[in-house]
């Protein structure tokens, strides 16, 4: 296994990595960090929780002059809470290199300001959405990043997802072109493919596969039956005690809902979705930033932005549309190696959901929770043996049953056995036949009488 002093890094950079208390790369660092070093454009592709940022916020540090006075490092995210997670991990470095200026450009901010500042001086390290960041560059003429060195593309199927990538498109144009790129993502779609073809050279594909990097999640179904999912939130709380708990629900009005309903528990809770208000979402991501609540509700907007090395439990509410957000919001928990706990809460019409997930390897446990405490239930999918097949079973038992001794006369006393199991089934048998006869006399008895 390396180690970072194996990368040969500079004394502001091996300061960097101790202030963040690493002690050995991940998989995903320990082979786009040389990458990125000597200048190849890299597409990096690996699972939430694989340490994919600093991945490229190490060779950042390393690269980035602090008495230049110009733009070097541009990172776009899709949406202002990623951004804004980026940003607040990139700022550690001014610690290591106090000259060094980092600034978040993102919607909701006072743009006004951020073009005052840009008019007085230019960031090194410029972090983003798409849209303010082209709208800085091309629109104002402000934020120089032109003059940049490397531009890295995080969560990249979201950008193209959301809309974003034409408008990284647009100014992308307008860079270097000796310009480094990097690309992160769980996922290259094809349409995404194209784009990273127009603009990278001789890219190196870094793919971590999940057997690299396995967190230790378990993951447990909880039927609702007749139950909505609040009410069945509130059943199951008791049964563990989380540090932070993040809880997915698929549309912004049942998070709302939810979080409605465990503030009413007096709890301690965090909202997070698209309908809050700018300064909502701020707080939000204030409170998040300093660990305050307990409870996070949020929808799968922050799937993969919420990074939270506190986040013991996950509850799903229900399962998303592409199942691949279920795998984002299991993996919130069981960060940085620790292990975790995803409860799944499902209902019927989520059959095919679960069997998909079987079937891509994740093993659930089934259980429910009551008064006495968490109760495990038959296995999900596992078919009921029928009475006969339970005969069977019990007859195949004791014939493979493995004696340490072998008394005399035991094959007497094994036939004995099976003997008694049938005798048994065929009371059973006579007893049901008697009851369905007894019923058919009731009933005859009763027409006869209605006739009279």
């Amino acid at each position: 296994m390396k180690k970072f002093e194996d990368f040969n890094l500079h004394k502001k950079t091996m300061k960097f990595i101790e202030l963040n208390h690493f002690k050995t790369p991940t998989p995903v660092q320990e082979e786009v960090i040389p990458a990125l070093l000597k200048g190849r454009d890299v597409i990096g592709i690996s699972k939430t929780g694989t340490g994919k940022s600093h991945a490229y916020l190490i060779p950042i540090m390393e690269k980035v002059n602090s008495a230049s006075d110009e733009v070097q490092a541009v990172i776009t995210a899709p949406t202002r809470e990623l951004a804004a997670q980026i940003y607040e991990k990139a700022r550690l470095m001014n610690q290591s290199d106090e000259r060094l200026r980092i600034r978040l450009y993102v919607g909701g901010k006072d743009r006004e300001k951020d073009i005052r500042q840009l008019n007085s001086s230019q960031p090194h390290i410029a972090i983003g959405t798409p849209g303010r960041i082209k709208d800085l560059f091309l629109e104002e003429g402000a934020l120089r990043i032109d003059k940049a060195d490397l531009l890295v593309i995080d969560e990249a199927d979201m950008t193209l997802e959301y809309g974003f990538l034409n408008e990284i498109d647009a100014f992308a144009g307008r860079m270097k072109e000796t310009l480094q790129m990097a690309a992160f993502s769980a996922t290259v779609p094809e349409q995404l493919k194209p784009f990273l073809k127009k603009y990278m050279h001789q890219p190196v594909t870094i793919r971590i596969e999940e057997e690299r990097f396995t967190p230790e999640i378990t993951h447990v179904l909880v039927p609702c039956y007749h139950h909505t999912y609040t009410e069945v939130i509130r059943s199951i709380l008791p049964g563990f005690q989380p540090y932070v708990c993040l809880i997915f629900a698929n549309t912004r009005e049942m998070a709302h809902e939810i979080a409605e309903d465990l503030r009413s528990m007096k709890l301690p809770v965090t909202e997070l979705h698209g309908d809050l208000e700018s300064r909502k979402r701020k707080q939000a991501m204030k409170e998040l930033a300093l660990g305050v609540n307990s409870y996070v509700v949020a929808t799968d907007l922050a799937a993969r932005g919420i990074d939270l090395d506190t986040v013991t439990h996950v509850i799903s509410c229900g399962f998303p549309e592409d199942l691949e957000f279920y795998v984002h919001r299991a993996g919130r928990t069981a960060r940085a190696g620790s292990t975790g706990i995803c409860y799944a809460l499902y209902k019927e019409e989520d059959d095919e959901s679960i069997r998909s997930l079987m079937k891509s390897g994740i093993r659930f446990e089934h259980r429910r929770y009551r008064k006495d405490g968490w109760q495990d239930l038959f296995p999900y999918g596992r078919k009921r043996l029928k009475k006969d097949d339970e005969i069977e079973k019990q007859i195949s038992m004791i014939m493979t049953k493995k004696n340490t001794k072998v008394k005399p006369g035991y094959k007497k006393k094994r036939a004995a056995e099976i003997e008694r199991i049938h005798r048994k089934k065929k009371r059973e048998f006579i007893r049901s036949k008697i009851k369905e006869e007894k019923l058919a006399r009731y009933k005859e008895r009763s027409r006869r009488e209605n006739e009279k």
